[in-house]
C-alpha cells in the first residue's frame, strides 16, 4: 500500500492526513514544524497525555475546549489549580474527563516551572533530546525511539506523569523534533526547510 494519498490540491500527503476532516490542515500547517514556545510545547505534551488510549481525532476536535479549561496551557496558571479546579474539570463535557490525566496536567505544570527555573525554558530542555535523524526508523514505522525513551525516562525521574515513550514519541513527531512525514509527502520538504532555519533553544 502506498504511504501517501493525494490531497484536494492533487499533491501527495501522508495517508493519515485524509482520514478525518480535521486532519488535513493540522497535517499541512502544524504537524512536524519545529516549535520553540514553552506554552505550545506544554500544551502538546498534555494533549498527547490525554490521547493515551483514545484517538488523536477525539483530542483535536476538543482542543479549543482543552485550551479554555486549562487557561491556554499557561503552566504558571495551571500550577495554581486546586482540587476545586479538578472537580470543575471533571464536570466539563468539552474535554476528556479522566481524573488521573487532569491531575497529571496540574502536576506537570509545576514540574515545567521547575525546568524553567533550572534550564531557562521548557523548550531548551526538551530540544536537548532532539535525535540524530540518521538514528531514526523510516518515517511512521515506529511508535518509540531511543530519544523518546530517554526523554520519557528523564521526565518521569523529575516527577512528570503520563509521559510514556509512545506519548513522548508522538509529541516529538508533532513538535518538529523529528520529521516523520513520509518521503513522498509534499510537506516533508517544507518541514525539513523549517527545521534547517529553526534556531534551537538554548
Amino acid at each position: 500500500m502506498s504511504t501517501t494519498i493525494l490531497g484536494p490540491d492533487g499533491n501527495p500527503r501522508c495517508r493519515w492526513s485524509c482520514s478525518a476532516p480535521e486532519f488535513l490542515d493540522y497535517h499541512d500547517t502544524e504537524w512536524g514544524f519545529p516549535v520553540a514556545s514553552d506554552q505550545r510545547l506544554f500544551e502538546k505534551i498534555c494533549l498527547e497525555s490525554f490521547q493515551s488510549g483514545l484517538s488523536w481525532r477525539t483530542i483535536l476536535a476538543k482542543r479549543e475546549n482543552f485550551r479554555a479549561a486549562f487557561c491556554g496551557f499557561d503552566f504558571d496558571k495551571v500550577a495554581r489549580f486546586t482540587q476545586d479546579d479538578v472537580g470543575r474539570l471533571l464536570k466539563d463535557a468539552g474535554i476528556v474527563r479522566h481524573r488521573g490525566k487532569i491531575e497529571a496536567v496540574i502536576n506537570n505544570a509545576s514540574r515545567a516551572q521547575e525546568i524553567v527555573k533550572r534550564d531557562g525554558s521548557l523548550a531548551a530542555y526538551l530540544w536537548r533530546f532532539e535525535p540524530d535523524p540518521a538514528q531514526l526508523s523510516e518515517p511512521q514505522t515506529a511508535s518509540t525511539s531511543v530519544a523518546s525513551i530517554a526523554l520519557s525516562k528523564d521526565l518521569k525521574k523529575q516527577g512528570w506523569k503520563f509521559v510514556g515513550p509512545t506519548t513522548v514519541y508522538a509529541f516529538m513527531q508533532a513538535m518538529g523534533l523529528i520529521n516523520d512525514h513520509v518521503e513522498d509527502c509534499a510537506c516533508r520538504s517544507k518541514v525539513e526547510a523549517a527545521r534547517k532555519e529553526f534556531t534551537r533553544p538554548k
